[in-house]
């Protein structure tokens, strides 16, 4: 079996190297690189497969851009004891993405790294919900309802919370891409958003993306 290669992301030396240490404990991960950030050139080398991040990095329209254009996409750990500031993450096109505090575990971590690398999010719900702005309101209060949608569009909406790109969910649902952007539009509509982010988001917190 391959091993899960990895690049570990933390703005100081001492971070990147306990990171390696807690990573390289798993023998089924290979620590390949070190950077200081998402935008060092070190952070997407060649074939990787997840970028194991201490500190929510910080990420602009070119970093967002590579990537999304990696042949391989990436998987995302972000460990932080501020998850708002991680809340690019359910919009940016990864593999999948990880959330978890500063202070977990050696295993959390490494389980965080595999659970990504196979495409699952992972994140404790705890950390999610605080992601998460402006809750709806229970039922029975004032607010609008969500226009219901289709099972297809829940499929759809599952994997856009995953980071696939919409190629990519194209292939695992068997439809055409032209299907699948008429499905994200209609999503966007029912839901009230604008884009990706904004449509896991109201996903998440009404219920319809499994956590």
């Amino acid at each position: 079996m391959e091993p899960i290669r990895t690049v570990v992301i933390a703005s100081t030396l001492a971070m990147r190297a306990g990171l390696r240490a807690l990573l390289e404990s798993d023998p089924a991960i290979e620590v390949v690189a070190e950077a200081a950030d998402l935008s060092d050139p070190a952070a997407l080398i060649g074939d990787i497969d997840v970028l194991a991040a201490a500190g929510a990095p910080s990420l602009s329209d070119v970093v967002a851009e590579r990537l999304a254009s990696q042949d391989n996409l990436v998987a995302l750990v972000v460990m932080t004891d501020e998850p708002e500031s991680a809340g690019y993450l359910p919009g940016l096109t990864l593999r999948a993405w990880g959330l978890l505090p500063l202070d977990a575990s050696a295993e959390e971590l490494i389980a965080a790294v595999r659970a990504t690398h196979e495409g699952l999010v992972a994140c404790p719900p705890a950390l999610l919900q605080n992601m998460l702005p402006d809750p709806l309101p229970p039922d029975g209060e004032d607010g609008d309802e969500l226009d219901e949608l289709t099972e297809r569009e829940v499929e759809v909406l599952i994997l856009l919370a995953q980071g696939l790109a919409n190629k990519q969910i194209a292939g695992e649902l068997g439809i055409s891409e032209h299907t699948v952007k008429f499905h994200v539009s209609s999503i966007y509509g029912k839901l009230g958003a604008n884009n990706r982010a904004e449509a896991v988001r109201i996903g998440a917190r009404s219920g319809l993306i499994p956590l």
